[in-house]
């Protein structure tokens, strides 16, 4: 019966890692990252969890006219900042299943 306990400690090794993977996500939900694009003209604020949080846009750059420079300028601070929230959340995140240390398990 020693396989036995060799899977009770991977899945008591499994429960902590999913709490640690919990915790970590409510506090990427509290980070923020800022992106802006235009010389800041345009500014979008993610959290951790890339939820769009703020947008700021300054009024010198809404042109009636011209909204497709408004909307590439908007676009490009959201993908930005969706970089950044990827790069803070791959951060945070990856230690979680390097300290699983789990057993070589063929076919997993």
């Amino acid at each position: 019966m020693k396989g036995f306990g060799n899977i009770n400690n991977i899945m008591q090794k499994a429960q902590e890692m999913q709490e640690e993977l919990e915790k970590k996500q409510e506090e990427l939900a509290e980070k923020e990252v800022e992106a802006t694009a235009g010389g800041g003209m345009v500014k979008v604020v993610m959290n951790g969890n890339q939820e769009v949080v703020d947008i700021n846009i300054e009024k010198e750059v809404v042109d009636p006219d011209d909204p497709e420079m408004l909307e590439d300028l908007i676009l490009a601070a959201v993908n930005n900042a969706k970089e950044k929230a990827e790069e803070l959340k791959q951060e945070e995140m990856g230690d979680i299943a390097g300290g699983m240390d789990l057993p070589n398990i063929p076919g997993l």
